[in-house]
Parts: structure tokens; C-alpha cells; sequence
């Protein structure tokens, strides 16, 4: 007898919800995608095309947290979708998600770094 551990698929679990919220859920996640591409795109410009800003060290600190910020944002945005999707089948309340604090306190960070950088220049 083999004993199987692996969680249930998502399918699998509770009752299939309305297309429209699944939709919006996936919508939802596709926009958390697409800025953390965002952020990503503005971290290798900031290190590559921006050599009035500053030295480049001093572009790879910001660069670097663009990065991370897009990193950690891209890799919350399955689990949040799953998490979502999970909820909505088991018709639970939706699950509280810190993404929107990490990512303005993120982009609060790129803009005091950002004035550093200007202000040093």
C-alpha cells in the first residue's frame, strides 16, 4: 500500500466558484506579475542607463532593491492567488495579504534612496 501525502489539487478541494471571481482572482495576480516586471525592468535601467545618477555602486544599491522588491512581490503573487482561489472553493472569508504594504513601503524605500542619490550628485 503506497501512502500518498501530496496536498490535494486545487481542483479538488471544496466546491468550483463562480468563473467571474476565479477570473478576477487571476486578473489580480496577473497585475502583481506584471509590477514586479515593472520593477524589475526599472532596477536593470536604473544600473544600465542612468550613469548621471550616481556612481555605479551607487545605482546597484538602488538597482538592487528594485530588484529584490520585484523578486519577493513575484513570488508573493502565486501563494496570494492560491491562497484566494483556495478560500473562494472552501467559501471562507479571503485571506489578509501584506502586498500592498511590502510594496509601498518598497517604493517608499526606492524614493529616499533615490534623493540620496540626487542629492550626492
Amino acid at each position: 500500500m503506497v501512502n500518498d501525502r501530496r496536498r490535494p489539487r486545487l481542483q479538488d478541494i471544496g466546491d468550483e466558484p463562480d468563473y467571474r471571481f476565479t477570473l478576477a482572482n487571476e486578473r489580480t495576480f496577473l497585475a502583481w506579475i506584471r509590477t514586479a516586471l515593472s520593477l524589475l525592468a526599472g532596477g536593470v535601467a536604473v544600473v544600465q542607463f542612468l550613469p548621471d545618477l550616481g556612481p555605479r555602486s551607487q545605482r546597484l544599491v538602488l538597482g538592487f532593491i528594485l530588484v529584490a522588491i520585484a523578486t519577493v512581490l513575484a513570488a508573493s503573487a502565486y501563494r496570494r492567488w492560491f491562497r484566494v482561489e483556495r478560500a473562494m472553493r472552501l467559501s471562507q472569508a479571503l485571506p489578509a495579504t501584506s502586498m500592498p504594504l511590502m510594496l509601498s513601503l518598497g517604493v517608499a524605500a526606492v524614493i529616499v534612496v533615490s534623493v540620496i542619490l540626487m542629492a550626492m550628485g
